[in-house]
Formats: C-alpha cells, structure tokens, sequence
C-alpha cells in the first residue's frame, strides 16, 4: 500500500511540472530555478547490449540501414520460442521451455540506442571496444576463494533472487536496461531529485549540494550527491554495501552519472564506473532515456521470497546424492 501511495504523491508532483508531451521537439522545460526540468516517466529500453558483440566488433555504430536489418533480426529471435537464434547479438528470449516468462512479459524495447543522431553497437562507451575492462589479480584471486553454490544460507542468495534489489541494476546507479520494467519516475526540486524505479520498487534521492554520509554509512543504492555543471545534472555516488555486487564490484564502488537533458522527450544519460580494486580502468556507458506515457504501476515482488524455500530445499537433496 505505500509503494501505492508513493506512487499517487510522485504523479501529483510530476503533474505540477512541465508536460513532455505536446511541446516542440527542441524545447527544454525548465524549474521555476532555471534549471533543466528532468521530471517524468522515462524508459530505457534498448536492445542495444552493454557489451559490444563479437559479430559487431571494430564498428561502435550502425547506419540506419543497418539497425533496421539487425532489429527485424531481433524481433524474430524475441518471437522464436523455441529458442533457434538467427541474431549475432541475442540469444533467444522466452521460457523456451524452462517454464520462465513467455516472451509476452517481456519489454527489452526494439531498437538501438541513439546518441548524437547514430545508434550504438554498445552501452559502453569507453574502453572504445565496448567491453567492461579486465578485472585486477586482486579481484580475480577472490572470486577464486569464494566458496562454491551459494546455497547454504538465503543470505547467500543473490539481492535481487530475493526481492531486495532492482535485477541487472536498473535501480543502479549506474542504471542499466534489462528484460522488463525499464521504466523510472523523476521528480526534481531544487535541493532534492527523486528517482523512482519500476522494478522492485526503489527510490534512489540525490541530495543536491549536499556532502556523502560517513563512511561507515552503507546503502544498497549507496549515497548520491548531486550538483550541476551548466546543463547537466552530475550525480556522484559511494557508500554502497559490499552485499550489492555490480560485477564483482561492491563498497568500494563509485558512480558517476550525468542527466542532460537534449530535448523535450530525450534525457541523455552517461555515467562512469571506478573500482581500482576490481577494473583495471574505468569505463563509461552512455544511453538515452526516452519520455514515456507511464504510468509507474507497482511492482510487488514475492517469486523468490516463495522460491527460496525450494531452491534450498533442492541444494539439500543434492548435498544428500553426492
């Protein structure tokens, strides 16, 4: 009932700002501060990967004639339920008969992601071969040292298997696009920004002019504190828990994102990931946010909270038949 409420008090603040829809397509609205208004429901959806694939290497965009061929591709992989892929950059989605969702649940968008006028092989845009860097020897030797399956506790399970975190980091930051629900509300005032995510429910705030909790304060979303530079909303976030691990990464974590706003349906969104104890180097994804009708609907969370018990139960079984 209160992510109801939350969600009926974000769209009478939205409400209050300026429309997106049904202004010039090169109109900025701005707050009564005069700052670029980055209020209403926005979506991420793209099948254009994080990483670039092997099939597209060497080439960071496409023509237009390009995304078309490569995006009519994808839609039939997303259709083939029977998980036969002609695509050089999806496997096929669906429950191809694992009894997962169909592919009516599923909502990745259909195109690439355009910036600048070209669509993008990858998310990531630095390293300029599109891919995450490689991992320290430090990082590596501890992921050899973890001990093996992860069932022995429900802590052991993974934040989001247990309805505690956004899946594939769409709560972020950085905020990434997965299968479904890549939807977000934004309301900004002058010394707060509220993002609201629809998956799992999370609210991120960004403090504006504000200063990063101590360091033994440690956040599942970490501390965002924002300021702006011209146009651009910069928000800079540490203080993440260790139990968030965004590739390997956790506590030591730091995110920094940019909002521009290009247009009146278009935020631009770029946000760089540095963790010297994990990356080699950082590296920077950059994507737009596209204005949606919305609306936010609630997401209640239960699957793995109910499935918990079985996926235990069933590590149990198995340590039983060794």
């Amino acid at each position: 009932m209160r992510y109801r409420i939350l969600a009926s008090m974000v769209a009478l603040a939205v409400g209050s700002g300026a429309s997106v829809f049904g202004q010039p397509k090169n109109a900025i609205p701005r707050t009564p501060d005069g700052h670029p208004d980055l209020q209403g429901i926005w979506t991420n959806a793209t099948i254009t990967p994080l990483e670039r694939p092997a099939a597209l290497a060497g080439k960071p965009t496409l023509t237009d004639a390009e995304a078309v061929a490569l995006e009519k591709v994808a839609a039939k992989d997303l259709a083939d339920v029977d998980g036969k892929s002609e695509s050089p950059l999806l496997a096929a989605a669906g429950s191809n008969g694992t009894g997962g969702y169909n592919v009516l649940f599923l909502d990745r968008g259909s195109e690439f992601a355009r910036v600048d006028g070209v669509k993008r092989t990858s998310l990531i845009v630095d390293p300029p071969d599109g891919k995450v860097p490689p991992i320290t020897a430090e990082a590596r030797q501890r992921r050899q040292g973890r001990p093996g399956g992860g069932f022995d506790s429900v802590k052991d399970r993974p934040p989001a298997e247990r309805c505690l975190l956004g899946f594939g980091s769409t709560s972020g930051p950085p905020m990434l696009p997965v299968l479904y629900n890549n939807n977000y509300q934004i309301v900004q005032t002058a010394d707060r920004v509220m993002i609201l995510v629809e998956m799992v429910h999370d609210a991120r705030i960004v403090r504006i002019g504000g200063t990063h909790a101590a360091p033994n304060v440690r956040q599942w979303l970490g501390d965002s504190i924002g300021h702006w530079e011209g146009e651009t909303l910069v928000v800079d976030t540490t203080n993440f828990t260790d139990k968030n691990k965004f590739y390997g990464s956790g506590e030591n974590l730091h995110v920094v994102e940019r909002f521009t706003r290009t247009d009146a349906s278009t935020i631009l969104y770029k946000a760089t990931i540095d963790d010297p104890t994990v990356f080699t180097r950082p590296w920077t994804l950059e994507f737009p946010f596209l204005a949606a009708e919305g609306p936010i609907y609630e997401y209640a969370c239960h699957e793995g909270n109910y499935a918990l018990t079985d996926i235990l139960g069933g590590a149990r079984k198995a340590d039983k038949d060794k």
